[in-house]
């Protein structure tokens, strides 16, 4: 099961780069005098490119809730970052851009990173749902820190404002995750149970509230601040959760914890540096 929702990951990550990459190649060939209003998204539903991201974005999601039916948050959620590494090649084949020395480096450390952790840390599969009980202690610290977010981008503007919605998406998503193993578990037992489910309802809430948290993230600043943030604290919350919630372990003793939290902290740098130049890459909208 190890081995599959590796595949899975691996599969979900490489959909959601092509997703990542056509839309965003989609959106830069729109005149700047229709990006204001209905115009721009007029011409994106007319994109064979726009819709091609969609159906990548789509199987992304598929492929990674499968990939956390088989296999732990732990597991899953950390190999979701390599979306920046297929996005390196696809980035530089659609857009004429070369891959840098610098880009190039930081996405073999990546790689190297999330190599040793799994093989070092070996994560093992908790419980696929967890009683309410058992979300309230990390889910009230959670809760607080989102509203911290809210109530920091509601009375700053600039890089600070863009960055508190950031890291609130990327709560959100992490919270998402989650929920979709556990909703992937309810799906397996029927539909009445899926509909009864409050993981499924809750889904839905995270669902939307992330997408219009990503948005409001990327009209407040630039995707150099809200790209890194997202991508980051997506997974960080999803593995807390895993840890704190659903009874997830990393296999570990002695040294090895402090080898793990070194991986970890190289796994968060290459990932804010890898996001912030796909960020630099991406074509800039003009104000509206």
């Amino acid at each position: 099961m190890t081995a599959l929702a590796v595949a899975l990951a691996l599969l979900a990550a490489l959909l959601l780069a092509v997703g990542s990459v056509a839309q965003r190649r989609a959106a830069g060939r729109v005149p700047d005098d229709e990006v204001g209003g209905l115009g721009l998204l007029r011409r994106l539903v007319r994109s064979r490119t726009w819709w091609a991201g969609g159906v990548g974005d789509v199987g992304g999601f598929v492929a990674q809730a499968a990939a956390l039916g088989a296999g732990s948050l732990l597991l899953v959620q950390p190999l979701l970052v390599t979306t920046l590494l297929f996005a390196l090649p696809l980035d530089a084949a659609t857009g004429g851009r070369r891959i840098t020395v610098r880009d190039g480096v930081w996405a073999l450390v990546l790689a190297a990173a999330l190599a040793l952790f799994l093989v070092i840390g070996e994560p093992t599969a908790g419980q696929d749902r967890a009683p309410v009980a058992a979300w309230i202690p990390t889910g009230s610290v959670l809760l607080l820190v989102l509203l911290a977010c809210l109530v920091v981008a509601a009375r700053r503007r600039g890089r600070v404002r863009a960055a508190a919605l950031a890291v609130a998406t990327g709560l959100a998503y992490g919270v998402l995750a989650a929920l979709t193993k556990s909703v992937v578990q309810l799906l397996t037992d029927g539909i009445v149970p899926l509909l009864l489910g409050w993981e499924t309802w809750v889904l839905v809430v995270a669902a939307i509230g992330g997408t219009y948290l990503q948005q409001a993230a990327f009209q407040a600043g630039d995707l150099a601040t809200t790209l890194p943030a997202i991508t980051v604290a997506e997974p960080l919350v999803a593995a807390v959760l895993g840890l704190t919630v659903l009874g997830e372990r990393v296999t570990a003793d002695g040294a090895q914890w402090v080898l793990i939290a070194l991986l970890v902290v190289v796994t968060v740098v290459a990932t804010a540096v890898l996001a912030r130049s796909s960020a630099a890459a991406a074509p800039t909208p003009a104000p509206v």
